[in-house]
C-alpha cells in the first residue's frame, strides 16, 4: 500500500506545494522562507520517519502568519489524503518528548473529528524570525485539515526554542506511531466502522 500524497494551495497570500510519504525515511526538503519553521518541519519529518517536501512563497513582508497557517492547511490535507481509508492504522498515540530542560507532551487520535487542545505555556515572542504564536496556528490548521484530534502541552521549560522543538518532535513521533499498520486490526479501530 502506497501512503503518499501531494497537495498545492495558492491564495493571494501564499503559494504552497507539499508532498508526504508516511512510510518514508525521514528525509525533509523544506523551504518556507522562515528559518526556524524550516528547522521545525525538518525535524518533524525526521522524527516521524516521513519523507516530506514543503515549498512556500508567502507574504513575509506582512509577517509569517499566513505562511505558517497555510502550510498547516496544506500539510493536513496531504496527511488526510495519504491515510486513505485508514484501514488497519493504530489510530491513537501519545508521547512525552524532552529537549534539554523542556518537556512536551502530545496525544493524537486519527478520528476524523478535528480538534486541538494547546497549552504552550509562556514563550518568548520571537525565535529568530519565527513568531511563537504561530505554533498554535500551525497545529490548529494541521489538525483540522488532517481530521485529527490533537492535544499538545509543554509541561515545563525555560528556553522557547527548546519548548517548540520538543512540540514538533512529539508531533512527529505521535503521528508516526498512530499511522502504523497493525495486522491485528481488521478494518478500522472503531465500533462505527469508519474513521
Amino acid at each position: 500500500m502506497t501512503r503518499k500524497a501531494k497537495t498545492e494551495r495558492k491564495t493571494a497570500e501564499t503559494e504552497i506545494a507539499v508532498s508526504i510519504d508516511l512510510d518514508g525515511n525521514g528525509d525533509g526538503e523544506i523551504t518556507t522562507g522562515i528559518g526556524f519553521l524550516d528547522h521545525m518541519l525538518t525535524l518533524f519529518a525526521r522524527h516521524g520517519f516521513f519523507d516530506l517536501s514543503v515549498r512556500c512563497r508567502g507574504d513575509l513582508s506582512v509577517d509569517g502568519h499566513h505562511s505558517a497557517e497555510d502550510i498547516g492547511i496544506a500539510l493536513g490535507d496531504a496527511i488526510r489524503e495519504a491515510l486513505g481509508n485508514k484501514q488497519g492504522i493504530v489510530r491513537y498515540a501519545s508521547r512525552h518528548i524532552p529537549m534539554d530542560e523542556s518537556l512536551a507532551f502530545a496525544a493524537i487520535d486519527i478520528s476524523g473529528r478535528p480538534f486541538l487542545v494547546y497549552d504552550g505555556g509562556t514563550m518568548a515572542p520571537m525565535i529568530g524570525d519565527y513568531d511563537t504564536e504561530l505554533t498554535e496556528e500551525f497545529l490548529r490548521a494541521l489538525a483540522f485539515h488532517a481530521g485529527i484530534t490533537l492535544h499538545v502541552r509543554v509541561l515545563y521549560g525555560t528556553n522557547s526554542h527548546h519548548k517548540v522543538e520538543a512540540i514538533f518532535k512529539a508531533l512527529g513521533h505521535v503521528l508516526h506511531d498512530a499511522t502504523r499498520i497493525d495486522p491485528a486490526i481488521r478494518g478500522v479501530l472503531s465500533t462505527k466502522g469508519v474513521l
